[in-house]
């Protein structure tokens, strides 16, 4: 049997009122209700790939996964293989296969169709499949306040699971409802009532019939029902009416707490239906994008021994609202802003990404052999150039390292900086001094943090976010959060 051995989930720290749009542009006759996760300005779909993975592979064997899919309509290159980065960020061995699923809301079920029948066949024993999405709506209009950011990842294996895949059907279906060319910087939609009626009304109630009758199952059979929602997220409701689910069966998409996360939306409901799963239970799976995915689960005992468990609630409720709107627009890049009294920032340098990809993006420092002394060598604070460790820092021992893995390990902060000179979407700059639980010092950017609340001393870990983008490039590397930030 096939099916899900771990989960993970990324909701974003920050989250904006509707209302706050809404006040901004009086461009519809009333706000949406509640609010909408936003991810910060060093985030993207890549970064939130990165933390769903670190969540899921929480207490696993990273160099157990055979296979990397991610899947994201909004991914950072064009030309490029994201799931490369990810898989280096994640700390995967390079004999893997990796792949990048995209150009539709329902590319993540389609990966995870994908990496089942991978296994299935037993081309790979363990897949890691990422969904993260990060839109945009226009200004002033409904997909800005509708739409939210997040990720999800699902491990699928043969052995250890937590829900086994009884069944799937499948449906493709050719309509132009949804759209975003590649001049196009906001996401576009057909006249609403023909693209919900045509669309998603008739093609999920269709896929989700066929896969009951395939199964030989009634709606009665599941505990749960889990399928993402519209543009308009009353069809979600009206369509589970007319399928005769239940109010307790129906998995709430967390629209008023979090808004319409794309491709990552079915994953993010599954894994908080899975939350609050026991063993025994059914779910119907489904997801909706020119076509439709549904998958039959079935939750095992291994659903008890999840480490992260609870972690989809926790994120839920951590959270911090945006200051205003107009930082929404700065960090989102719409408006251009004066730029900063210093010296541009030095050029991202390929041959040293290239060079030192395990330094940067693993976050590899070294051991010393001979005293055991951690170390991480930077070549200036918060710096992407880095040389590797000839002498050892503490006995003046030569090249006799062995590697050590920062990325894992918490801290404490030794000193700070804030900087209201320098370049930031989010000031002032905030660099922190580390002391690494385990020994070893580094300097880091921070983020996620209330500048008024770092101080000497605050436990820290590590997130994986963007630098900065020139030139066409996005120059990832670590960054420090506070430990109540994480979780």
């Amino acid at each position: 049997m096939i099916g899900i051995k771990s989960y993970g989930v990324y909701i974003p720290y920050y989250r904006m009122s509707r209302a706050e749009i809404f006040n901004a542009w009086l461009t519809m006759p009333s706000p949406m209700k509640g609010e909408r996760s936003v991810a910060n300005f060093d985030e993207d779909s890549l970064t939130m790939a990165v933390a769903a993975g670190i969540d899921c592979l929480t207490g696993l064997k990273r160099k157990n996964v055979d296979a990397l899919y991610t899947c994201s309509t909004t991914f950072p290159y064009r030309e490029k293989l994201s799931a490369a980065t990810v898989a280096a960020a994640l700390d995967l061995r390079d004999s893997i296969r990796t792949a990048d699923f995209a150009n539709s809301l329902r590319c993540a079920t389609i990966g995870l169709s994908s990496a089942l029948d991978a296994v299935e066949a037993g081309s790979a024993e363990t897949v890691l499949v990422t969904a993260s999405d990060c839109r945009l709506g226009a200004p002033g209009g409904e997909f800005e306040q509708s739409l939210g950011d997040g990720g999800a990842a699902f491990l699928l294996g043969k052995e250890d699971l937590i829900a086994e895949i009884e069944g799937r059907y499948t449906i493709t279906d050719e309509f132009c409802g949804m759209w975003r060319s590649h001049e196009d910087t906001f996401i576009r939609m057909w006249e609403d009532r023909m693209v919900h009626d045509e669309g998603y009304s008739k093609i999920m109630e269709r896929a989700l019939r066929g896969a009951l009758d395939k199964a030989g199952l009634t709606m009665d059979s599941f505990a749960k029902v889990v399928y993402d929602a519209p543009a308009d997220i009353r069809r979600h409701t009206v369509l589970a009416r007319k399928l005769g689910i239940g109010k307790e069966q129906l998995q709430s998409p967390f629209f008023e707490q979090i808004g319409n996360t794309g491709t990552a939306m079915a994953g993010m409901m599954l894994v908080a239906a899975l939350e609050e799963a026991k063993a025994g239970d059914r779910i119907l799976f489904a997801s909706y994008g020119n076509g439709a995915d549904v998958f039959i689960l079935k939750v095992t005992d291994g659903i008890a021994k999840v480490r992260n468990r609870g972690t989809f609630a926790r994120q839920l409720n951590n959270k911090k609202m945006i200051y205003n709107y107009p930082t929404y627009l700065r960090w989102r890049n719409i408006v251009a802003m004066e730029k900063a009294k210093r010296p541009d920032l030095q050029p991202t340098s390929i041959s040293n990404l290239r060079r030192n990809a395990k330094i940067l993006l693993s976050l590899y420092g070294v051991k010393c052999k001979k005293c055991g002394t951690p170390q991480y060598t930077q070549a200036g604070l918060l710096s992407s150039y880095v040389m590797p460790q000839r002498i050892c820092v503490e006995c003046g021992a030569k090249d006799q390292f062995d590697d050590y893995p920062f990325y894992d390990k918490r801290g404490t902060i030794y000193s700070y900086t804030k900087d209201n000179l320098a370049a930031s979407l989010d000031p002032p700059l905030t660099v922190a001094i580390v002391d690494f639980e385990g020994g070893g010092r580094a300097a880091f950017e921070m983020t996620d943090r209330d500048p008024q609340e770092v101080k000497v001393g605050m436990p820290v870990a590590l997130t994986f976010r963007k630098l900065f983008y020139e030139r066409g490039i996005h120059n990832y590397y670590w960054k420090a959060i506070p430990i109540s930030r994480k979780s």
